[in-house]
């Protein structure tokens, strides 16, 4: 395997034993051969190992044995203690997804404070069979269909093309000692039961399968491939981005064959799962919405719009007659005094300071708010307003008002009031303008 594992090197990453290296190290099977395979090739690491406290004083235990392989190898070795069951309690989360949030942050890191290259870990063929089940059990799409990278990023995984049996057997013949994770034996996580069962009879009834699974992944990552050229093509002709996020063309998406499968690929990365919602809002009523734990699609006419999810609701800021700036959220207002009132332009507005009570008021605009539209006789409410100026739902929102006590006197960046038109003779003018921080 050592022969293998060199040529595997040399040809996949032949930089590797160039560069200083973080080698991820539990104290299991799989990670002590490849400590001990990177030692006899001479490739510069240090062992990074995290002690997650989950078994008590075998936790303490295995921090310990990492602290001898250290000495015995050579290698800095360095330690993290993380309270585990604390951090998936305060996130809501499983054991093993604060296991694994806790680590990676730890190791880039470290990665990052010992000049190191990359991380190491010690995945191997069957881990990448066995998350393959895992995905394909939740109905993954085809990036969750090709297993465990090779290479994502700054993190490497050498033992990937090696089986567990060829990985247990260089430890058994090289004399390889390591320690062995109890929890492993229990078929209380999904992984553990097709490690300790499914996989065992796939391999049985078919000997040859990781070597062909190996196979079909490659097939999986060029038609992968293959799908990220067809999205980058037509993604000019579909998505456009604007201020506030992305803007989906719905007619144009209509036309290309697949659009099903097409907006998957749009937007998977923005952590939605319901997919059949997403596909209805292409035929839905202007409002309707979609959420994620981060992002939201709106549909408004003929786009879906995508943006952050956030509270749209902000606290009103006071505005005082000496104030020369104010920051609003992704607006900044700006006063000066000012001669004479310019030609209409949307982004200002100027008033007569002897008409204007202070402090002012600039808040979120309300159902039921309305004004006097400057230039129009008699008031309108600002929902109609919207309306009539074809606002789209995310203008809605983030639209405030200028407003004089309980008088709007400006839909800021859009219409001043007609009753706050700067009468012949006013002396003492002042001028608000509105631009995006």
């Amino acid at each position: 395997m050592l022969k293998a594992f060199r040529n595997h090197l040399e040809n996949q990453f032949p930089n590797l034993k160039k560069s200083l290296s973080i080698l991820a190290i539990s104290g299991g099977v799989d990670s002590m051969v490849l400590a001990h395979l990177l030692h006899a090739l001479k490739y510069p690491v240090i062992l990074a190992h995290c002690n997650f406290k989950l078994r008590g004083v075998e936790s303490d235990k295995d921090a310990l044995f990492i602290e001898k392989l250290g000495k015995k190898l050579n290698n800095r070795v360095f330690i993290q203690n993380f309270d585990t069951l604390f951090f998936a309690s305060d996130h809501k989360i499983s054991t093993q997804m604060a296991a694994r949030e806790l680590r990676y942050p730890w190791f880039e890191e470290l990665r990052q404070d010992q000049d190191a290259q990359y991380i190491l870990t010690a995945h191997h063929a069957n881990d990448a069979l066995e998350t393959f089940l895992i995905n394909l059990s939740r109905g993954s799409g085809i990036d969750g269909l090709q297993g465990i990278p090779e290479q994502n990023g700054p993190i490497l995984r050498p033992l990937l093309p090696f089986s567990r049996e060829q990985i247990a057997d260089y430890a058994e013949k090289n004399n390889i000692q390591w320690r062995e994770d109890a929890s492993n034996n229990t078929d209380h996580y999904l992984r553990n039961h097709f490690r300790h069962h499914a996989v065992p009879e796939l391999l049985k009834a078919a000997p040859n399968l990781l070597n062909a699974f190996s196979t079909s992944l490659k097939h999986l990552q060029s038609s992968s491939a293959l799908v990220e050229d067809y999205i980058s093509f037509i993604y000019p002709k579909v998505v456009t981005q604007t201020f506030d996020g992305f803007r989906l063309n719905i007619e144009q998406l209509k036309q290309l064959p697949h659009t099903a499968a097409v907006l998957y690929e749009l937007l998977k990365n923005f952590g939605f799962t319901a997919w059949d919602d997403i596909y209805e809002l292409l035929n839905a009523q202007s409002g309707k919405i979609v959420s994620s734990s981060t992002h939201r699609l709106v549909k408004d006419r003929d786009f879906l719009l995508l943006t952050l999810l956030q509270n749209q609701k902000t606290p009103p800021v006071l505005v005082h007659e000496d104030d020369n700036m104010l920051n609003l959220d992704e607006f900044v207002l700006r006063m000066e005094y000012v001669e004479k009132a310019d030609d209409f332009d949307p982004k200002s507005a100027v008033f007569d300071v002897e008409q204007l009570n202070f402090p002012l008021t600039v808040r979120n605009w309300e159902e039921g708010d309305y004004f006097y539209p400057f230039g129009m006789q008699g008031k309108k409410k600002l929902s109609k307003y919207f309306k009539d100026e074809k606002f789209s739902i995310l203008d809605k929102e983030k639209t405030k008002v200028l407003c004089n006590g309980n008088e709007i006197i400006w839909v800021m960046g859009h219409r001043s009031d007609e009753r706050y038109r700067v009468p012949e003779g006013s002396k003492k003018l002042l001028k608000f303008t509105v631009s995006r921080t």
